[in-house]
């Protein structure tokens, strides 16, 4: 796939708006099936009722003018082929994100602002939620931000408002990504034009969005349990494993591990390891709880808690709600 344009003036800037808009188009209207072996996938808009994530509650709301200073990360193995939180299939290759609120499908522009390199991305599915990180990118997207090796990068996100309002008209018309897509390319292209903007009314979202609430909310505990802190996919897989700037590890003699379960038998314990194989490498570690002997399945060791963090965050996206990360 080609990559994204590199703007180092801000007189080129809307050209490589359009240009990047257009990339996005081409790559995932060509790849509408999103992997589902070329059956193309029946669109959804999805706004949310509010979560709790580690303690931290995010409050979803439709918005078309979304503007984000901060870290960007990027997932990949381990991941690819699942379900995002929208439906879709995840697919690497694809210029897609994650955020934490914004409705899905809408359009943000991200640049890199270590180097100037911009791309366009859809957001299909949410995270990340370690604090220091405000968009995942899809490896294809990270790429062209070129970020893949360090794992992260200090970006701008910058929401593309008429071609958001296309994909939401679109994806409540049932259309899909390959529909949504060229649903973009027609509005960067002066082909269409984006539907006027209306309160947004979704059956998914438990209560509609004031009109006031701010851009993004996420309610803070007085005293939290510090939740996983992203960083790397094992197993073979691409090393992202990279602290945010002024980030310190903990202290932990023997490295941090990824708790996904802890179960009453040994039997239990080995289905889950087999489930949570593809993560990383496994192990099941036996101890005591409540004068009652446990197994638990645990991921690792990783060098810091920040590369815990990272698989913690994918599990917990793949349905593993209990995955922690500890020190041993």
């Amino acid at each position: 796939m080609p990559l994204a344009l590199v703007s180092p003036r801000p007189a080129a800037l809307s050209f490589v708006q359009a240009a990047g808009v257009l990339l996005l188009a081409a790559s995932l209207g060509a790849c509408g099936s999103s992997g589902s072996k070329n059956v193309a996938q029946r669109g959804s808009y999805k706004v949310g009722a509010p979560y709790k994530i580690d303690g931290v509650t995010y409050t979803p709301q439709e918005e078309f003018n979304h503007v984000e200073t901060g870290v960007a990360s990027w997932y990949g193995p381990g991941f690819h082929g699942k379900s995002t939180a929208n439906g879709e299939r995840y697919d690497q290759a694809e210029r897609t994100a994650a955020h934490r609120t914004l409705q899905m499908p809408s359009i943000v522009r991200v640049t890199n602002l270590d180097n100037g390199m911009s791309t366009v991305v859809r957001i299909n599915d949410r995270g990340p939620f370690a604090r220091s990180r405000i968009i995942d990118l899809s490896r294809t997207a990270a790429q062209e931000l070129d970020i893949v090796r360090n794992g992260t990068g200090r970006v701008r996100l910058e929401q593309l408002s008429a071609e958001s309002m296309a994909v939401k008209d679109v994806a409540v018309g049932g259309g899909g990504a390959a529909e949504q897509n060229a649903a973009v390319a027609q509005v960067a292209s002066g082909q269409r034009r984006a539907p006027p903007q209306a309160p947004v009314q979704v059956a998914a979202s438990a209560q509609p969005v004031a009109a006031q609430q701010p851009a993004v909310q996420a309610v803070w505990p007085t005293n939290p349990r510090e939740p996983a802190v992203e960083a790397a996919p094992a197993n073979g897989g691409t090393t992202i494993a990279s602290l945010a700037a002024g980030s310190q590890p903990l202290a932990a003699a023997n490295g941090f591990y990824v708790q996904t379960g802890s179960f009453s038998t040994a039997e239990n314990a080995e289905r889950q390891r087999g489930a949570v194989r593809s993560y990383g490498l496994s192990e099941i570690s036996q101890g005591s709880a409540a004068g009652r002997e446990v197994y638990r399945v645990r991921l690792g060791p990783y060098s810091t808690s920040d590369a815990a963090g990272i698989v913690a965050d994918r599990l917990k996206r793949s349905g593993y709600g209990d995955a922690r990360v500890v020190s041993d």
